[in-house]
């Protein structure tokens, strides 16, 4: 009981004001006084702290008041400084991002026989590419004339055979990956190429053209003989299984077939014949292996 009469006491003491008096020194006479209880106290020192904090919170998050504190301003510059450096090496990430992309698109305008592009740097942080043609040179004018002139080494009219094949070389594909392991040679009877490729390799048309014939001989086995452009006969040699037949358009880069499956540990080469109003001609001046 005596307990509960204790604390009984202390609550009402919690809240049971007190009178707070200023009084004049000289003649003991009050000059202001005010009634306050141990709970509204401890109520406003509560809100007095909730009010500094706020303060104190605003200031920090909304003013450079911290830039004052002795060691913060060298910790400031620190953070500044690797912001920066990130943004630099940001920058130049992606500026040889796009010097590789230019590149890559100039590669593939130039095998396409356009002009390449030129690389602008506008008013940005980064470099960036933009349509405009590169102003030909007076080298690039010269060549230019020689290549599309009738000189000796230009590319258009009758022109000789080996200025043909290098335009064939550019337009052709390669039929199959290898190895070409025994070149053209005409006085040893050896009319075409023999690639050495792995067994049952995906075999590929060389150009557009059409299926004339789809056989099979003792000697080379399943062949196919098409009919490209330009008056240019194929002889594909040594198939293992053609999946075109005869009378069928095939487009270049077209899968025709696979070559032989290897046979006892032994695997026959792919060949290839390219035959030209009439005449054997050597693949590898039309197709670059």
């Amino acid at each position: 009981m005596n307990i509960f009469k204790q604390i009984a006491r202390f609550w009402v003491n919690l809240f049971r004001k007190r009178r707070i008096s200023v009084l004049n020194a000289t003649d003991r006479s009050e000059e202001w006084h005010t009634h306050l209880s141990p709970a509204s106290l401890f109520a406003a020192s509560v809100s007095l702290l909730l009010m500094l904090f706020i303060i104190i919170l605003m200031l920090v998050a909304y003013t450079p008041v911290l830039e004052l504190l002795p060691g913060y301003r060298t910790e400031a510059n620190r953070s500044r400084e690797s912001l920066v450096q990130n943004i630099i090496r940001l920058d130049s990430m992606e500026r040889v991002m796009n010097d590789m992309i230019t590149y890559n698109r100039n590669i593939a305008m130039i095998m396409a026989g356009k002009s390449p592009v030129a690389r602008t740097i506008i008013s940005s942080d980064s470099t960036r590419t933009s349509k405009i043609l590169v102003m030909p040179s007076a080298e690039d004018s010269l060549l230019r004339a020689q290549m599309e002139g009738d000189g000796p080494y230009a590319l258009a009219g009758d022109g000789s055979s080996s200025r043909r094949a290098l335009r064939e070389a550019v337009e052709l594909v390669t039929p199959v990956e290898g190895l070409v392991t025994d070149h053209f040679n005409i006085e040893e009877g050896r009319f075409g190429v023999r690639i050495a490729s792995p067994s049952a390799a995906r075999l590929t048309a060389i150009d557009d053209g059409s299926v004339i014939a789809s056989q099979w001989t003792p000697e080379s086995g399943h062949q196919l003989i098409i009919q490209h452009r330009g008056n240019l006969l194929a002889i594909y040699k040594n198939l293992s299984q053609p999946l075109v037949a005869t009378g069928q358009a095939v487009r270049t880069g077209e899968l025709i077939g696979y070559t032989a499956e290897s046979e006892a540990g032994q695997t026959k080469p792919f060949e290839l014949e390219l035959w030209h109003n009439g005449k054997a001609v050597d693949p590898e001046g039309y197709i670059v292996f």
